[in-house]
């Protein structure tokens, strides 16, 4: 099933995480330095990473659980999932090196908005010192407050979003944008879609998996919209896409990447729509890109209502 929300903040909250992400940028002097320096923001931080023998997965976890209890299972639980942790007592960060960089990159960023956002280090001090337990909602609330630390840090606020206005509605934008700032295609191609001013919608699949006795399916991730697609269709639903669904054929067989495919959606108001879908097989996951180009008349196109989304 998709994956839970990792980012969305009230207002004000989003605004007291960016101001001082937007700070720490200032005191780097790193808006204009592509990619994003990271061992910069590190120093002003006055934060240091850990050599790479110190991250022990098993040590991490444990102290993972004594840090969040039961929400350890839901935030920071898999070996394989714990890929970086703060030390607030120490101001030290722990990173799984055997990740990719870009990846690194994030965890880094999120782990020193740990750090970088006062509530979080007086919290995370406390209960390291204590040996008590972070309620499994702040720890949340937390989480959340450091990805758009990391995601404000790694893509310069509205840096990338401008950058990205000046390029076509395609999946070559994100893909060519990663590199400059530095950040993977799932994310780029997350802010990419997130922040758009055009319509457009992101469905990120897991591979394809063989159901037996059912055939194939290939598991939704997560979906990003822009805000003006959400307004005009909704949010895409559903857990699985399986052969019978209108965007099954977009999905790259034997490829890395398949051009851009007509199909039909209906908006808010039951008006069909002729959306351009695209894909591109990262090897992670799967990243479709889905976005209108005109409307239709009832004498064009039909698709059965069960193949579109809710």
């Amino acid at each position: 099933m998709p994956r839970p929300d990792d980012s969305t903040l009230a207002p004000g909250d989003l605004r007291l995480v960016e101001e001082r992400a937007s700070l720490l940028l200032d005191e780097a002097a790193a808006w204009d330095r592509f990619p994003v320096p990271v061992d910069d923001i590190l120093e002003v931080a006055n934060l240091r990473v850990a050599p790479t023998n110190a991250f022990d997965a098993e040590a991490i976890v444990g102290y993972a659980r004594t840090r969040f209890q039961s929400a350890a299972a839901r935030i920071k639980s898999a070996i394989g999932k714990v890929f970086g942790l703060y030390d607030a007592t120490a101001s030290v960060i722990h990173i799984d090196r055997t990740v990719v960089k870009s990846k690194q990159q994030f965890v880094t960023l999120h782990e020193t908005g740990h750090h970088e956002l006062p509530t979080h280090r007086r919290m995370f001090r406390f209960f390291q010192d204590c040996r008590h337990t972070l309620a499994p909602d702040v720890a949340d609330q937390f989480e959340r407050e450091a990805n758009n630390f990391a995601r404000f840090v790694l893509f310069k606020g509205p840096t990338f979003a401008e950058h990205a206005a000046d390029h076509p509605l395609a999946l070559k934008t994100p893909l060519n944008l990663a590199r400059k700032f530095g950040a993977s295609v799932y994310a780029s191609a997350r802010e990419f879609v997130r922040t758009n001013h055009r319509s457009c919608a992101l469905i990120v699949l897991n591979s394809i998996e063989t159901v037996e006795g059912t055939g194939f399916r290939a598991p939704v991730r997560r979906t990003e919209v822009s805000a003006d697609f959400e307004a005009r269709f909704g949010r895409p639903s559903g857990d699985d896409l399986t052969p019978g669904h209108f965007l099954w054929p977009v999905i790259p067989q034997n490829r890395r990447m398949t051009a851009p495919q007509s199909v039909v959606l209906r908006d808010r108001n039951g008006q069909r729509h002729i959306c351009y879908a695209e894909a591109f097989d990262s090897t992670y996951n799967i990243l479709i890109l889905l976005h209108p180009t005109q409307a239709l008349t009832s004498t064009r196109v039909v698709v059965p209502k069960s193949a579109l989304p809710a």
